[in-house]
């Protein structure tokens, strides 16, 4: 009798304590949204760089911002919108389990987490208690929170440890060693379905500390409840320690012979438990982090996937990834911006990536990635920080591209089963396939350098054709946020670049932090509208999704793209040169050395070397790239006789790659369509030799027969 008074006695304070603590961390997080509301309606100018993000209840009340209907589950409502459509295309095959299901008394809603960590969690999770904290959020404001935990503590408490003795009894079944309970039949299967199909897995700071707490809690009364429980049971205590010394002395398992219906823990588990399933899947996304890698986004959308990794000439290891049709002659290389990787091609899935909508239009795709990143991959695994980290835009377009080019030429001219000499007179037209590139932001300024460098080398570029979207090179219209950082760099450059050889998190803990503190700008909608409002008043009022790719996955806790110093002093020159320059090594000697001239190379003087067709893309919404500086690449080719087109979307800088843009999608498509087929094109070729070969022949005699036979067949191209 003492024993389960003592029992319940413990039972109610860890509820009381777990409620408590729980109730406290979710009223300090509605705080620091409802600050973070008043702050935003203070701010001016919010209007516009809010604009398309819907759902987020920015005024504040006195009973506190309340969170919109699709966040009452914590999950957005496009993961929301792919479960109801799963749910609906399975209706007509599963309406009785469907029913079933309904009918069942715990049930657990459609959640970005994970199964495990939902499985994981107590009855502070249960149905009962979030109905209870919906009707707080509905009823008391912020100024009485401490009366609602009065008011409302004890009816949670004796229902929570109730709950949590049954869920005890019904979670393991030690006869059948097998999860057991309302929980585990039919639905959960339904949750473990949607867990596969939902697009962000991970749990926030706030959820994982409420989750760390929970656990921190549940261990102290264990300890606490086992003490007691020996206290009050001294001959228990004795047994205990006499079959311990006996198990040591005997060399066998306490009560494997003597008592059979003792459980016995061991590792080998039956087909029919889910458990083994949802280690093996927490462990790829450790910490509850969305660390999904560009495979596997590719390959979880059925998509093949193949990948090259690319030395360079200094020795920097790259990856090249690929969307393979090996068979196909259309070939497209997509080059990401600064701050990115080859992820955002393929981050909005398959109806809103260009990496997927231009493999379907029967391309194959190859997805470059850049040097530096925070794993530094190179060939000498020893590099330092600082070595790794010394290099400029021009080892961007002089390595980078030039190896991952190549690369490609050599897998392609591999496959169609063609050789060609890399040096002939013809090297592009021989080419058994059409190789077109699509630039974002920096991408662009590289593809640009790449090209204008091959030319004056006289060496092949391979490209037949260049979509640059907002593509960088010069600056000086920008805002006042950059031109105080450009001052900062160029004054500080000696010293700053030593001792910060790269921009980047550094550590694995705050690169976690960061990937967990994107989910909770996602379930705070006014957090995340000031996170939002404040980067847009930093990029001068861009108004991209800029709280959303900081929730990509390739800012994780394993890698993440940085960005060398170099670099930004090279962007720093450009601007204040208001020119397209190649970096500038500080002195003449050096510069000498490496252009031959005592200043560095003018880009923008060299257009004329440009000998394919260019598409310019500027977004009018865009501060980052603003449209004047896209128009002046635009006039300089123009001046330059290169067959260029400008275009002009109402779009900010990240919408070219991280949002859906159907509009965007069809140009980029139309454009790569301008390209002529391969076939074709070496019909004219053949016509334009034969041409050549006529006209020095009609020179000596006047023959004009084979030269009309050579016009026809170019008419005919």
């Amino acid at each position: 009798m003492l024993q389960r008074f003592v029992d319940s006695v413990l039972a109610l304070a860890k509820e009381s304590v777990k409620t408590f603590t729980y109730e406290s961390l979710n009223n300090i997080a509605r705080l620091i949204n409802g600050v973070s509301a008043v702050l935003l309606t203070l701010l001016p100018g919010k209007a516009n760089i809010l604009e398309g993000i819907h759902g987020w209840e920015l005024r504040p009340t006195l009973r506190g911002p309340r969170l919109p209907r699709w966040m009452e589950n914590g999950v957005s409502s496009f993961n929301k919108f792919i479960h109801e459509l799963s749910v609906d295309s399975d209706a007509s095959s599963s309406t009785d389990s469907t029913s079933e299901e309904d009918n069942e008394e715990y049930t657990y809603p459609a959640s970005p987490m994970s199964q495990s960590s939902r499985l994981s969690h107590t009855s502070s999770f249960t149905r009962y208690d979030r109905r209870v904290t919906r009707s707080i959020r509905r009823l008391l404001s912020w100024f009485l929170w401490t009366a609602t935990i009065l008011l409302w503590l004890p009816l949670t408490l004796f229902q929570s440890a109730r709950f949590q003795r049954e869920q005890t009894v019904s979670i393991y079944n030690p006869e059948n060693r097998q999860l057991s309970g309302p929980h585990l039949t039919v639905k959960s299967v339904h949750v473990k379905d949607h867990v596969q199909c939902t697009t962000d897995r991970r749990r926030g700071v706030f959820e994982d500390l409420q989750l760390a707490i929970e656990i921190f809690i549940e261990s102290v009364f264990d300890v606490v409840h086992k003490a007691a429980h020996f206290l009050l049971s001294p001959s228990e205590v004795w047994q205990k320690l006499f079959s311990w010394f006996s198990s040591h002395e005997t060399g066998g398992i306490v009560g494997y012979d003597s008592d059979p219906d003792v459980p016995i823990p061991t590792a080998t588990v039956g087909s029919s438990d889910p458990t083994p399933i949802e280690r093996q899947t927490t462990f790829h996304y450790s910490l509850n982090t969305d660390s999904r890698t560009c495979k596997d986004v590719i390959t979880e959308l059925g998509y093949p996937y193949e990948v090259i990794h690319v030395a360079t000439s200094d020795g920097y290891v790259l990856l090249l990834e690929r969307i393979p049709r090996r068979e196909s002659q259309k070939v497209v290389y997509l080059q990401h911006g600064i701050l990115d990787s080859s992820m955002g091609w393929v981050s909005n899935g398959v109806v809103g990536s260009p990496a997927f909508a231009a493999y379907d239009q029967g391309y194959d795709v190859f997805l470059g990635n850049l040097r530096g990143l925070v794993s530094r991959e190179h060939v000498d695994k020893n590099i330092s920080s600082r070595k790794y980290w010394k290099y400029s835009i021009n080892e961007h377009g002089t390595k980078d591209i030039p190896a991952l080019i190549e690369k490609i030429h050599e897998v392609k001219t591999l496959e169609l089963g063609k050789s060609c000499s890399p040096d002939s007179e013809d090297a592009i037209t021989d080419q058994p396939y059409k190789l077109c590139a699509v630039s974002h932001s920096l991408g662009g300024a590289v593809m640009l350098m790449y090209v204008l460098t091959r030319r004056i080398a006289e060496e092949p570029h391979r490209l037949s054709r260049l979509i640059l979207l907002s593509p960088a090179g010069f600056h000086e219209d920008s805002t006042i946020a950059f031109t105080i950082v450009e001052k900062i760099i160029l004054l500080l450059g000696p010293l700053l670049a030593p001792i910060v050889p790269g921009l980047y998190i550094p550590t694995r803990f705050f690169r976690m932090l960061l990937n967990k503190l994107a989910r909770d700008f996602h379930n705070y909608p006014a957090v995340g509208g000031l996170v939002q409002t404040l980067m847009g008043y930093v990029v001068g009022g861009d108004s991209s999704n800029w709280v959303g790719v900081l929730g990509l996955p390739h800012y994780n806790m394993y890698d993440m793209p940085g960005v060398s110093f170099h670099v930004a002093l090279h962007l720093a020159q450009m601007k204040r040169a208001r020119k397209f320059i190649m970096y500038d090594y500080g002195s003449v000697a050096a510069n000498m050395e490496a252009y031959g001239m005592p200043e560095p190379l003018d880009l923008g003087t060299c257009y004329h070397l440009i000998d394919i067709p260019v598409d310019l893309v500027a977004g009018h919404k865009d501060r980052v790239i603003r449209p004047s500086m896209v128009r002046k690449h635009y006039r300089l080719m123009k001046k330059a006789k290169v067959e260029v087109s400008y275009n002009e979307f109402e779009y900010a800088h990240l919408d070219f790659t991280f949002s859906h843009r159907e509009e965007l999608l069809a140009y980029v498509m139309s454009r790569l369509l301008l390209v002529a087929d391969p076939q074709k094109h070496q019909t004219y070729r053949t016509a334009m030799r034969l041409r050549k070969q006529n006209k020095t022949t009609s020179r000596m005699d006047g023959d004009e027969s084979e030269r009309t036979q050579a016009d026809e067949i170019t008419r005919d191209c």
